[in-house]
C-alpha cells in the first residue's frame, strides 16, 4: 500500500503555503519543515511531501511501503533490473524514522519509486 506521495516543485515557497492552506479544511497540517521541502499529514503521520527540485520538477514520488527490510531490497533490485537509474540503494535512513529503511529509483519515465520499510530489523 501508499506510504506517502511527493510532490516535486521548482515554486517550493508557493507551493508549500498552497498545500498548507488547501488541506487545513480537511484536517491536515504541516508536521515536518526543512529548507528543501514540507511533510503534511494528520495525526503525526506524513503522507505528503514537498520538495523542492531546483530549476526543474521531476514527476512526482511514490513511495510504497513494504513489510520488512528484505523486501525493499528485492524491489531495488528488480527495478535496477528493469532499466531503473538508483537515487539511493537500500539503507537505514534515521534522520527520517529511527527504523527507516528504504531504496529509491527514477523509472524510465523520470518519476521517483521508493519502497520504505519502519519496521525494526
Amino acid at each position: 500500500m501508499l506510504d506517502h506521495v511527493g510532490i516535486h516543485t521548482n515554486q517550493l515557497p508557493l507551493m508549500k503555503g498552497f498545500y498548507e492552506n488547501a488541506l487545513a479544511p480537511l484536517g491536515y497540517e504541516k508536521i515536518y519543515e526543512h529548507e528543501d521541502g514540507a511533510g503534511f499529514g494528520q495525526n503525526g503521520e506524513i503522507s505528503l511531501w514537498i520538495v523542492s527540485t531546483g530549476a526543474t520538477g521531476r514527476g512526482i514520488n511514490i513511495a510504497l511501503q513494504s513489510e520488512d527490510r528484505v523486501g525493499v531490497v528485492r524491489f531495488y533490485n528488480a527495478a535496477m533490473a528493469e532499466g531503473a537509474t538508483s537515487s539511493g540503494g537500500p539503507a537505514l535512513r534515521p534522520q527520517f524514522h529511527p527504523d527507516f529503511f528504504a531504496a529509491f529509483v527514477i523509472d524510465p519515465d523520470g518519476n521517483n519509486l521508493s519502497a520504505i520499510c519502519r519496521s525494526p530489523e
